[in-house]
């Protein structure tokens, strides 16, 4: 669809994959896994070190999806999450839920902690009160 982005269109067909009846099960569990990275989950991998501790340093683009890149290290965070804790209807891998908490805790929309608009992105991370201090590197990205 013109004018749409390549993130919006993964992320609706996810979603419609999601929605798919319990005997299309292989199409939920497509969904499930689709993830679409954008700058907030980038961000939020580059500021608390994860990249940097799975040594996949890289700018924001096609590098997000490729081996070693930021969907890859949301795909080992799901496989060691059982989804299901959350809601058992939920697969017990699901990387397109890890991908939207992350997403949801940076955006403004969302929890709106871990951004441009609340950290200063020439310098360290000084929210005290972030649930994720304890094991963030609170990396400047510039």
């Amino acid at each position: 669809m013109y004018g749409i982005s390549d993130k919006v269109l993964s992320m609706a067909l996810s979603v419609l994959l999601l929605a798919a009846p319990k005997k299309m099960r292989l199409w939920a569990e497509v969904g499930a896994g689709m993830v679409a990275i954008d700058t907030l989950v980038h961000n939020f991998l580059v500021r608390t070190g994860i990249l940097r501790r799975f040594d996949a340093d890289h700018a924001y683009g096609p590098a997000c999806y490729q081996i070693g890149g930021c969907a890859k290290i949301v795909q080992a965070v799901a496989d060691q999450i059982d989804a299901r804790e959350f809601n058992v209807k939920f697969p017990k891998t699901f990387p397109r839920f890890v991908q939207h908490a992350i997403w949801r805790y940076c955006a403004e929309s969302g929890l709106d902690v871990c951004n441009g608009n609340r950290i200063d992105d020439s310098r360290r991370c000084e929210n005290k009160n972030c649930r994720v201090r304890l094991m963030c590197d609170r990396v400047a990205l510039r």
